[in-house]
């Protein structure tokens, strides 16, 4: 089955105070490892940037498609519509995650691919995460939804059709805001080694 990923990579970074985007993490950073992980099982593998759009652009990996998001200040959801757009026709399935989701194993990706569902979410300690994998058909719904809706009230609309997959993964919970945050991810990672 053909699945696209999206990375949303768009916003200001306020509290962590640089792009999120670019922090060191395992040899490379948050975005090269995603889209290591992602493009194991997806392709291609989109990057949505928006603030500061030009610069994150020309330091974008080669290993993702970049895409600007003009309105991104308007929030995720046009971030994502904006990677939809840029596929033109779309795949059968897409796999997104935010930017700062970085330590999502490949076990968790593989678990998602292998699911039947129009919607798809990966499950921690009882509470869902990202990725998440939407058909082709969420996607067009997501493509159409008015920019100043919300995702989170997309998903909702869908509650009965998600596919929960638990996982025995801390990272798709992970939302690394902060130094703070950045600092307990690093710690955690070398606790693992």
């Amino acid at each position: 089955m053909n699945t696209a990923a999206i990375i949303l990579a768009a916003g200001e970074s306020r509290r962590m105070g640089r792009a999120k985007a670019f922090l060191p993490f395992r040899g490379g950073t948050f975005l090269t490892v995603l889209a290591d992980t992602l493009g194991a099982c997806c392709a291609p593998v989109y990057a949505v940037f928006g603030f500061d759009a030009e610069e994150m652009m020309k330091n974008a990996p080669s290993s993702v498609v970049a895409v600007e998001n003009p309105n991104y200040q308007l929030g995720m959801l046009t971030s994502l519509q904006a990677g939809l757009r840029a596929m033109g026709d779309l795949p059968e399935r897409v796999l997104f995650t935010l930017v700062d989701h970085p330590a999502v194993t490949s076990a968790t990706v593989h678990l998602l691919m292998g699911s039947e569902g129009s919607l798809v979410m990966p499950r921690y300690q009882g509470k869902r995460g990202h990725p998440v994998m939407a058909s082709r058909a969420i996607a067009q719904e997501i493509v159409a939804e008015p920019a100043t809706s919300k995702l989170n009230q997309l998903m909702d609309r869908h509650g009965v059709d998600i596919r929960y997959v638990d996982v025995d993964d801390a990272g798709v919970r992970d939302d690394i805001d902060d130094p703070e945050l950045y600092r307990e991810l690093l710690a955690r990672e070398g606790a693992r080694a």
